[in-house]
């Protein structure tokens, strides 16, 4: 009797412990849930704000969830209700749609960054450097059947910005029935990357991600609006938590990452 005694109480004090770790295990899922953060943030930021989300955390300043497209697709995606806590546009008429629709909270909008606009090719092109200017005979370049690998430019912010550079510099009636867009602006760059496409044109931070590419040509400053990139927390989303967040996008560290990978930090 003393032994089963003994071991009844043996299996009731386990039995306590192992439902205290359950309940502090479900507590401390719940804590981290709330404190996740959900960035909505151009393709062409995919590299620096995830290792910047990961350092942040390893400050223990909170989580960080990353989603990554078009800007387009983002903008479309938080007017249809996806929950999102922050957004970052690559151009400001997404940021601008958004705000329109009062989906934004307006005082917490800054311009975070710049970029510029490249022409790139394969790593193992035979194209030598490219004077990106008006005359280029950028058709020729293409050769017979290629094509140019760019973002959409109805809609992808890499594209537009890109369409409207050709056109200043009297290039776009050449290749516009010649374009391979994408739905993306990594979409684009990966498309050369295969060599599936002879030239593409990009950010010039995508081209820095990449070994598989080379910089063939920089688009002239003034062919094109300054590539500004506005970032904002989202209407309904964690608002002190996105606060916080954007305050650390600010800081040396964040633009010492920024930097790295080639963006202006504003």
């Amino acid at each position: 009797m003393k032994f089963k005694k003994r071991l009844l109480s043996l299996l009731a004090g386990m039995l306590l412990v192992l439902t205290g770790l359950g309940m502090d295990a479900f507590i401390g899922s719940g804590a981290v849930a709330e404190t996740e953060l959900l960035v909505f943030a151009a393709a062409s930021t995919t590299d620096v704000i995830t290792e910047i989300g990961d350092l942040y955390m390893t400050r223990d300043l909170g989580r960080v969830k990353p989603s990554f497209a078009s800007s387009s697709t983002l903008a479309k995606q938080i007017a249809s209700g996806a929950p999102a806590d922050i957004f970052l546009s690559a151009n400001p008429k997404w940021m601008d749609f958004l705000e329109e629709k009062n989906l934004l909270f307006k005082e917490t909008r800054f311009d975070l960054l710049g970029n510029r606009i490249v022409l790139i090719a394969p790593a193992d092109s035979a194209l030598g450097q490219i004077d990106v200017a008006p005359g280029l005979s950028l058709a020729d370049l293409l050769g017979k059947d290629g094509r140019l690998s760019t973002g959409d430019p109805d809609h992808v912010p890499a594209g537009m910005y890109g369409k409207e550079a050709l056109q200043n510099l009297g290039v776009w009636d050449q290749v516009k029935d010649r374009l391979a867009p994408m739905k993306d602006v990594r979409a684009a760059l990966v498309l050369v990357e295969r060599g599936e496409a002879p030239l593409g044109l990009v950010y010039a931070t995508d081209a820095v991600v990449s070994k598989k590419v080379r910089v063939v040509g920089t688009f002239p400053a003034d062919s094109h609006p300054p590539i500004v990139y506005p970032v904002a927390a989202v209407s309904g989303g964690k608002t002190s938590e996105a606060r916080q967040f954007m305050e650390f996008l600010k800081s040396p560290e964040a633009r010492a990452i920024f930097e790295k990978y080639g963006f202006e930090v504003r």
